[in-house]
């Protein structure tokens, strides 16, 4: 910011009487042209990248490994390697990360944006990192089923390339980036490590009135049938610009107004952050008509992912059940295109109870940002910084966990935080256990609701029967390549990016004005009181957008609740009068659900077998479900432990995650008779038992003092060691490990593979 100038000191009065007045003309004006100096770079690097091959916006330097035009099902997507900025090291044998940007009308890159990003906090910790992006052309002919096949030849390749490293890739979707890896990590269960979905709806029909109008916009349409005939009308090509738009058109305020005056009122300092942004949000890509069609049809109106209603040419059911590894859901408050409910209804979607779902084999962890928008959950430094960082350094630890549901809570570390030794950073990242209750309790559809939803998808496919039967042939034949060109030139977001570049003759002047503004810049005092009218001005703007944000959602909502609650419409496309519920949507897997009998049978024959690992394990989950969380400083002491073990019988992170698997279901099978086998398990020589229960308790009271049924636990576990419970204040790392002898290979853990499909691609719920 430059210095504040006195208002021509050296003019005399009768050229300069009043003062403040002038002052902040003259600034306002020079504010006005700066404002379009930026307008018109940003209109210039739209023009720009548009015609590049490949546009992006991230700021590191990349290698192509796999140019996706090259599959046998070619795609316009690509796996590049991020190459570490200069002294940056990573770690070869670390899991690597792939980062999947989302193709919903933006350029790829905005996961690596910046320095702290999802990239930037992974190369941070030394992680290999790659990233998959996307040319703005869809190679013709390509869907949404090929993109999966691609991305799961990436998911390989990555791992091909990481022999050494013990553990599978961790996969970050980014908002429609998200359901996308979930449906490839369904067909291909043995791909992928932990999933990190930000911001990434899966359960479209999910949300609460009053709150969540972008839900009913399929109906309000009609259908999608409006999007057919985009496709037509664009000759097979659907507009990205058309998605921006729709986003765009949530928040009124935002983008008429406090975007631009944003920039305008702080023109001096805003205008670099505001062009690096714009580059990205300013360069529509666009798809295959058919790819958005399915992606309306099957995710957006039908809702058919977590009903696991989708099926591939070749019959493989995209079942949510079948992903085995961690999945992170990240989600926001602030967020109005992907709300909580959206980004974590698929789990209600997909079972009833809890112990469905730990019998399952799925370890789900979620936190939700209370302010947060849905950008700022790929783009803000501080979210890359604190949310990202965590989960990116705690990812061995969440693969640790259990089948079932927790929440992440970071908070920060101070004073009365103990053992902050052992806590990575200033954040301390724990974990603890919820309920699918807890996750009903943020708010969601009632049975009429869901009803509804259900009448807008049969409404959706007689008016795209009635567009495909008497409209869509007359369209088709009117299109041509150059008129679908023309109509994406004339898009309204593409125009108002180039009305304001150099082409206009009319801002030839600018660049020349702007110079001379920054040669002579003369800021206003902050109190000048024009200026404070002004702020109050564009606080009226805003706040009159918002009432009409308001009372336009109001009205929508108001019209699909009685257009879609109407018996008679209901009646007329076939769904009766009887009740319906608001439960499971998809249907129970007999076939799934005796192999989870029959796996948790030959379990709990196994219960009094293994040795000292089992026992620590099982001893350890005891106490730690008493304190209904789990902690980093836990997990770096048991990390500790692990690593002290000599290489041949040390426990490689999978065999651990299968052992902690495998001790929770026993405990949670018959916890009494868990505990009353765990003796055996122990070895005969008292001082082995004797280090196993003080690395027990170094690893429990890492993360402060135990509830006193946590410490009641303990203390009867010290008879099971035959081991004296020392003091508490003894410092969490005094222990030595104990040699733990590695457990016998074994199989993977059964996971039904996914299931055949009838050849006839199913509709509506599965």
């Amino acid at each position: 910011m430059p210095d504040h100038l006195p208002p021509r000191p050296d003019a005399p009065p009768i050229f300069w009487p009043f003062g403040a007045v002038q002052d902040y003309w003259l600034d306002a004006a020079q504010r006005a042209i700066l404002t379009l100096d930026a307008l018109r770079q940003r209109g210039d690097n739209q023009i720009t990248r548009s015609q590049a091959t490949a546009p992006h916006v991230l700021t590191f330097e990349v290698e192509v490994l796999v140019d996706g035009r090259q599959l046998a099902r070619p795609v316009n997507y690509g796996l590049v390697r991020i190459i570490p900025p200069a002294g940056q090291r990573v770690d070869p044998a670390k899991r690597p990360f792939i980062v999947f940007d989302p193709r919903a009308g933006h350029g790829p890159g905005i996961g690596g944006m910046k320095q702290d990003s999802e990239i930037g906090v992974a190369l941070a910790a030394g992680h290999p990192c790659y990233f998959v992006g996307f040319l703005p052309e869809p190679v013709p002919g390509q869907t949404i089923e090929d993109v999966c096949a691609a991305e799961a030849h990436f998911v390989e390749t990555v791992i091909a390339r990481h022999p050494e490293a013990e553990s599978r890739p961790c996969l970050i979707g980014n908002c429609q980036a998200g359901w996308q890896i979930m449906m490839m990590a369904s067909l291909n269960p043995e791909l992928p490590g932990p999933i990190l979905l930000a911001g990434a709806p899966l359960s479209y029909w999910a949300g609460v009135r009053g709150k969540n109008p972008m839900r009913y916009s399929g109906g309000l349409y009609g259908g999608s049938w409006l999007t057919a005939m985009s496709g037509d009308l664009g000759h097979g090509v659907f507009d990205g610009a058309s998605l921006i738009a729709n986003f765009e058109s949530l928040n009124p305020a935002n983008t008429y107004w406090k975007k631009l005056y944003n920039l305008y009122s702080k023109v001096d300092t805003e205008a670099p952050r505001f062009l690096d942004f714009e580059s990205w949000w300013g360069n529509p890509v666009t798809l295959n008509a058919e790819e958005m069609q399915f992606i309306v049809d099957e995710l957006f109106i039908g809702n058919k992912l977590s009903a696991g209603a989708i099926a591939t040419r070749d019959g493989r059911r995209m079942d949510l059940r079948n992903i085995g590894g961690p999945i992170i859901v990240f989600c926001s408050w602030g967020d109005d295109i992907t709300p909580p409910q959206q980004a974590l209804g698929w789990l209600t979607d997909l079972y009833d109870t809890d112990e469905e779902m730990r019998a399952a084999g799925q370890a789900v962890v979620y936190t939700v940002h209370q302010t947060i928008g849905h950008l700022g959950i790929f783009v803000s430094g501080q979210v890359a910084s604190r949310e990202h960082g965590r989960f990116t350094n705690c990812m061995d630890m969440i693969e640790m966990l259990p089948p079932g549901l927790y929440e992440a809570v970071i908070t920060e570390v101070d004073e009365d935080t103990a053992n902050p030794e052992l806590v990575q950073g200033k954040y301390l990242f724990r974990i603890e256990g919820r309920s699918l209750d807890d996750l009903r309790a943020l708010g969601g559809n009632d049975a009429a609701d869901q009803r509804r939803f259900e009448t807008v998808a049969r409404v959706s496919e007689i008016n795209r029967g009635l567009y495909a039967q008497f409209m869509a042939p007359l369209l088709r034949l009117m299109s041509t390549p150059q008129s679908a060109e023309f109509l994406r030139r004339t898009h309204p977001h593409r125009m108002r990016f180039e009305m304001f570049s150099s082409r206009n003759p009319a801002l030839a002047a600018i660049p020349a004005l702007a110079e001379a503004v920054r040669q002579d810049r003369r800021p206003v005092e902050p109190g000048n009181p024009l200026l404070a009218m002004e702020r109050q001005f564009s606080e009226a703007v805003a706040q009159g957008l918002d009432a009409y944000r308001d009372a336009r959602d109001a009205m929508r909502e108001a019209v699909f609740l009685a257009t879609y609650g109407s018996p008679v419409l209901q009646a007329m496309v076939g769904l009766g009068a009887e009740p319906v519920g608001a439960g499971r949507r998809v249907a129970r897997d007999l076939v799934r659900e005796a192999a989870y009998e029959r796996a948790a049978a030959a379990l709990s024959h196994r219960m009094a077998e293994g040795g000292l690992p089992e026992a620590m394990l099982r001893a350890l989950i005891h106490v730690l479900r008493a304190e209904r969380g789990f902690d980093e400083r836990a997990a770096h002491v048991i990390e500790a432990l692990r690593q002290a073990q000599p290489a041949e019988k040390r426990l490689t992170l999978p065999q651990f995650r299968d052992l902690v698997r495998d001790q929770s279901q026993l405990l949670r099978m018959d916890e009494a008779r868990a505990l009353a086998t765990l003796p055996g398990l122990l070895p005969e020589d008292a001082g082995v038992r004797a280090q196993a229960f003080a690395a027990l308790r170094s690893i429990v009271l890492a993360q402060g003092g135990l509830s006193p049924e946590g410490q009641a636990r303990l203390d009867a576990l010290a008879e099971a060691f035959g081991a004296v419970t020392p003091a508490l204040e003894a410092p969490a790392m005094e222990a030595s490990a104990p040699k733990l002898a590695a457990p016998p290979a074994r199989k993977a853990p059964v996971r039904k593979a996914p299931l055949k499909a009838p050849a006839r691609r199913p509709r509506g719920r599965g």
